[in-house]
């Protein structure tokens, strides 16, 4: 029932009345209790705090935020929202309180869900450090100059501030609202109308607003679904966060449609250092080597991954698998960045793509900025052709220029992890007077060994040409990499951490 789903509430009835009684979501706290939902009560939750949003007017095309970590109440909300044709926009429970205050103007929410708390956090405390307004406002006077769109505040804990309103209070008045009117309200949500709108950040970029419709976040949760084989059986760990693209569209949403079982914790892989734009060790390869198929490319704007290869590494190209196959209803192209044609076999260009599930557009942002002419999203990130195949070999802006030379981190990166000693490194080029840019390096070492990095020198001279190899070395641990929230490494704080170090 859930493949004639065009839209996310017909998916969330769909699968209410495909799956009934099955579980949903698990979720396992250490702060919280844990916690269980069937496909039946999340329609029915979901419907109930709906018809909640109604009441206060909220509908087709009004903004809601929500700062909710994995759990079944992620999924709640979710549904509760895009099932009226308002516009859900999840906000990372990991954001800090000067980033909130950007993001909730950025985004022009009117309304914004909070959980009480997480592993420790008072999350509503966090949204009072944003808007220490809401520490002095009275109920119903909520207007914020920092956040003008926003109207209310819901959360569920205690010793709320006043001008907080209560889970309560909002769903005793979907009583005011009948099924027949939710049901009408429902049939006129549409697949071209917006249901998503995904705040993410890529290594060095500030966090944009990505935009999806309804027709393309369910056709591809009944892709993903098929590709990683989900059914009614699956019980798969939501190791990734659901406010952000990888959790919600590798995790939740094909489990959704195929009656798959979605387990939550109350903490997620975000410290993971399987970050994609490093060359990993090969004991983390190992890991990932477990899954298939074996993703290459994805990103926010693509809804998750767009491509995948045959292996996990191609020889020479270890940032991620090669580009063997585009997904369904996407198509791939490698184009000179400055003039837009085609590359030729062996030639290196920008990746770009295009297709039904791509993003229309991203927030308040021009689009002439990040799509071709022709419809297809600037990507940033390079490839090589090579007969059938693209090999990704780093991100655009990564490239350092040295003495007029143009340095890839990739390629020094993966010589220096063939050396005895180097667990990984993180190749970056500073500022330096006389080359443009200093090629730099922080290094992991196995087992914490001091490595000599004049060794380390003499021996990348012998694999590499002169102007490749790092002028400067320091040695960090690998709990000293510094991670993005996004599960990327912050090549722009290497860049600070080896300017202040490099003498």
């Amino acid at each position: 029932m859930t493949a004639l789903a065009r839209t996310f509430p017909e998916l969330i009835r769909a699968a209410a009345a495909a799956y009934g009684d099955a579980v949903a979501l698990t979720f396992e706290g250490t702060t919280l209790p844990d916690e269980a939902i069937t496909f039946t009560e999340l329609d029915r939750q979901s419907a109930k705090i709906a018809r909640g949003l109604m009441a206060r007017g909220i509908g087709k095309g009004s903004r809601v935020g929500f700062i909710q970590g994995n759990s079944p109440m992620f999924a709640v909300l979710l549904a509760a929202i895009a099932r009226i044709g308002a516009v859900a926009v999840p906000i990372s429970t990991l954001i800090k309180a000067n980033e909130l205050v950007r993001v909730l103007r950025q985004s022009d929410i009117a309304g914004l869900f909070v959980q009480p708390s997480l592993l420790g956090h008072d999350m509503v405390e966090r949204l009072c450090d944003a808007l220490p307004e809401l520490r002095r406002a009275n109920a119903g006077s909520l207007g914020i100059p920092a956040a003008p769109y926003l109207r209310w505040i819901v959360s569920w804990g205690h010793d709320l501030p006043s001008v907080i309103g209560t889970l309560s209070d909002l769903t005793a008045q979907a009583e005011t609202i009948s099924d027949e009117l939710l049901a009408a309200v429902e049939a006129e949500v549409h697949p071209t109308d917006q249901m998503l709108e995904i705040y993410t950040s890529g290594s060095m970029a500030l966090p944009k607003g990505v935009k999806h419709l309804h027709g393309p976040v369910v056709f591809r949760a009944g892709y993903l679904a098929r590709m990683t084989e989900r059914n009614r059986d699956s019980r798969t760990t939501a190791t990734l966060p659901m406010f952000w693209v990888g959790g919600m569209g590798l995790f939740l949403l094909p489990n959704l449609y195929a009656g798959g079982c979605t387990h939550c914790t109350e903490g997620t892989s975000t410290s993971s250092r399987h970050a994609m734009g490093t060359v990993m060790a090969d004991e983390d390869l190992e890991v990932m080597a477990q899954a298939r198929p074996y993703w290459a490319l994805g990103m926010s704007e693509t809804f998750g991954p767009y491509a995948y290869g045959e292996e996990l590494r191609a020889p020479g190209y270890p940032l991620c698998a090669p580009l063997d196959h585009i997904a369904d209803r996407y198509e791939v192209r490698v184009a000179n960045p400055e003039t837009g044609q085609p590359v030729g076999e062996g030639e290196t260009g920008e990746i770009q793509v295009r297709g039904y599930a791509l993003s229309p557009g991203l927030h308040k942002l021009d689009s002439e900025a990040y799509y071709t002419p022709d419809g297809f999203y600037r990507t940033g990130d390079m490839g090589l052709i090579e007969g059938s195949r693209i090999h990704f070999t780093g991100r655009g802006g990564d490239m350092i220029k040295t003495n007029g030379s143009n340095v890839s981190p990739a390629e020094v990166e993966q010589e220096m992890q063939l050396l005895p000693g180097v667990h990984s490194a993180y190749v970056v080029g500073i500022p330096d007077e006389h080359r443009g840019q200093l090629v730099v390096a922080a290094v992991v070492a196995r087992d914490d060994a001091a490595l000599d990095f004049a060794e380390v020198e003499a021996l990348l001279k012998k694999r590499l040409s002169s102007f490749k190899v790092p002028r400067a070395y320091i040695q960090i641990t690998r709990e000293e990499v510094p991670m993005l929230p996004s599960n990327k490494v912050s090549r722009r704080a290497i860049e600070a951490m080896l300017a202040e170090r490099v003498v």
